[in-house]
């Protein structure tokens, strides 16, 4: 067990992608960083979801009559929201505060605030990739919704005219017409709404690459550094990890579905629960689309990389589960057969769950902790954790270090919650 008393130092408690992206802006600015990592870098939400930067996804889970559809759902295991039914007070709280959110106000408030960090994050990201020369596969040529549903198409085209105003452009293509351009498709696909301004990157390389370009910064990443406790105190903070003390001038917590378990010691609850996620990767197939889908009517996304092939999708609340659902998996292939003509890789390279951090109205919670003064939290960005992490970290960077931000924080204040 060792020592470290930097008190220059920020300490980031966290090695996914907004723990990184916050290291990389804060290391940008000249601070000195150091990264603490209870496994290793990338392991948690950030390793296996599908890579897509969506602007297109600003409107939040949190919805008008949304209740209704989830309640249908809670007996049906292989639907696309899954809540497992059990006596857990701290979940059926959320619960209620989400159900509270399902109204138009709050929908679009939400959804206002998560379209200004998506879109600066969508910008930004570009910039990073440019600057910092992120090897991660990073395309810019949008993603497509794709409908067999002809109701829930125009349903979703209507829907599209609320996203101009938050400076989301979109673009609806007839079903035949698309098809004679995209040749991985099966018949049937009666309409697609492409989102130009969306991206793709392979969200684990990205990972490794802001995690390279910190060390190359001068910032220390410390893996299989688990954190126990974080200490405030007038002179900074101090932070117990399984491998001794950590003593910096500020402390970011960054956790993603973790993050809870952490604010709770400092006298903060905060209402975000795991949503568990999966995908499986593959080979790549010889005929993959040519952009990211996601077959609407089945809630699933389909991502082609030079590198691999990826299912994914699926929301689940059961709680810190660690187990990998066979029927959740096999909907995401199910769902593939009906749309692709290979559906499938070759090889299955990793089948994969991953725990997202779902706040209880659909956004992130990003600034200093209620009543700490050298503590900070960046946590709850749900499914939206790579798309909006270029933006958070320099959110993150501005207040720590007292610029103005280039977004407005207050939508982002975990004082909301306090």
């Amino acid at each position: 067990m060792n020592a470290v008393n930097d008190e220059s130092e920020i300490l980031v408690i966290g090695g996914g992608a907004i723990g990184l992206a916050t290291a990389l802006a804060l290391a940008a600015d000249g601070r000195k960083v150091r990264v603490l990592e209870a496994r290793a870098i990338g392991s948690g939400a950030s390793h296996g979801n599908c890579g897509t930067i969506t602007p297109s996804h600003a409107p939040p889970l949190a919805a008008p009559g949304m209740v209704l559809q989830a309640m249908r759902w809670m007996l049906t295991p292989g639907a696309p929201l899954y809540i497992k039914p059990r006596l857990d007070p701290t979940l059926w709280r959320w619960l209620l505060r989400f159900a509270a959110r399902c109204n138009r106000k709050d929908w679009r408030a939400s959804a206002l605030g998560r379209a200004a960090i998506l879109n600066d994050s969508r910008a930004r990201l570009a910039d990073w990739v440019q600057r910092h020369g992120l090897q991660c596969e990073f395309v810019e040529d949008g993603v497509d919704y794709v409908f067999r549903d002809p109701q829930n198409f125009e349903r979703n085209v209507r829907e599209c005219e609320q996203l101009r105003e938050f400076d989301i452009p979109s673009e609806a293509i007839d079903g035949r017409t698309y098809l004679a351009s995209e040749p991985a498709l099966k018949e049937g696909v009666t309409g697609v709404i492409r989102f130009p301004g969306d991206a793709r990157l392979r969200p684990d390389r990205y990972v490794a690459e802001l995690a390279r370009v910190v060390r190359a910064r001068g910032g220390v990443i410390e893996e299989d550094c688990k954190v126990e406790a974080v200490r405030s105190d007038a002179g900074g903070a101090r932070v117990l990890t399984s491998r001794g003390e950590r003593r910096g001038r500020e402390v970011v917590i960054a956790l993603g579905a973790w993050s809870p378990r952490l604010t709770r010691s400092l006298g903060f609850h905060l209402p975000v629960q795991p949503g568990k996620g999966y995908s499986i990767t593959y080979s790549r197939p010889s005929l993959v689309p040519k952009r990211p889908l996601s077959l609407r009517d089945r809630s699933v996304c389909v991502t082609a990389w030079d590198s691999g092939f990826r299912l994914g999708s699926t929301m689940e609340f059961s709680g810190y589960d660690t187990s990998l659902n066979e029927t959740r998996l096999g909907m995401l292939e199910q769902a593939a057969r009906e749309y692709l003509h290979e559906p499938v890789g070759a090889t299955v390279e990793e089948r994969w769950y991953g725990w997202r951090p779902m706040s209880s109205d659909d956004m992130p919670a990003i600034g200093r902790v209620p009543g700490q003064r050298n503590v900070w939290l960046a946590a709850g960005h749900g499914m939206l954790g790579i798309s909006m992490s270029a933006a958070t970290g320099q959110l993150m960077a501005d207040l720590i270090t007292g610029r103005e931000p280039a977004i407005d924080p207050a939508p982002y204040s975990p004082s909301r919650f306090a």
